[in-house]
């Protein structure tokens, strides 16, 4: 039923054969998707690489996501939203992996040259977030103010422009469905910690703690987005 893929954007040809078999009845409507284990094996991919094609069909109205119970196959969706071009959409994972790659050195370079005016910036940023942490919209806006107030120190129009591109997608429909399901109080706490190791290590003027300390913390925000909304627990670290 299930074929082994090639590199290429791998999560949207999972979600196309799975597409495919929903369309023609093969998987039919409350029926139960195998494990997302098992969906890996399957199509010789990573469990993250499923998690993001799992999100497309979901966002797509094609199944249910049925935390701590499995994956459903939902009723055939008499329209199909459309949110850009296939191929042109970046999953959650890869968006965030590009993240850290590039973050970490703006981080870095912002060590280097710390202002009070930039500091006094992130502390708002965290004051902001820590008044929110219960309340995602919120949260979120401050979380991405915060990573562009260190863009900011580095005084790089061009880098700003760049980045800014990378952050807004933390916005996307797939990013945000996928967010629903493992943010809340306890996660955004986590991350307003890892933000003042950030701070702390940007103000003390001290290039390789920032980089780490970035580094860390965008590692454990594709951690925090790796579990399993399947049949298996969610851990809790």
């Amino acid at each position: 039923m299930f074929v082994t893929l090639e590199p290429r954007r791998l999560y949207r040809q999972v979600a196309d054969q799975i597409r495919v078999l929903i369309e023609a009845g093969e998987l039919v409507v409350g029926g139960r998707l195998p494990a997302e284990r098992d969906l890996a094996e399957r199509f010789g991919v990573s469990r993250p690489t499923v998690r993001e094609a799992l999100i497309v069909l979901e966002v797509e109205g094609y199944i249910q996501i049925r935390m701590g119970s499995g994956v459903y196959i939902a009723q055939k969706p008499a329209t199909v939203p459309v949110i850009r071009s296939a191929d042109e959409v970046e999953g959650p994972f890869e968006i965030l992996q590009a993240r850290c790659i590039v973050e970490s050195a703006i981080a870095e370079e912002a060590a280097r040259h710390p202002s009070p005016a930039g500091i006094a910036r992130l502390d708002e940023m965290l004051a902001r977030m820590q008044a929110s942490v219960d309340q995602p919209e919120r949260a979120i806006a401050a979380d991405l103010a915060f990573h562009a107030a260190i863009v900011d120190m580095v005084g790089n129009a061009a880098l700003r422009h760049f980045i800014s591109l990378l952050i807004d997608k933390r916005t996307s429909p797939y990013f945000e469905k996928l967010a629903s399901y493992f943010e809340g109080p306890h996660t955004w706490q986590r991350a307003v910690e890892e933000h003042k190791a950030i701070r702390d290590a940007i103000a003390a003027g001290d290039p390789s703690a920032a980089r780490e300390a970035m580094r860390r913390h965008l590692t454990l925000a594709q951690k925090r987005f790796s579990e399993s909304f399947g049949e298996e627990p969610v851990r809790e670290d």
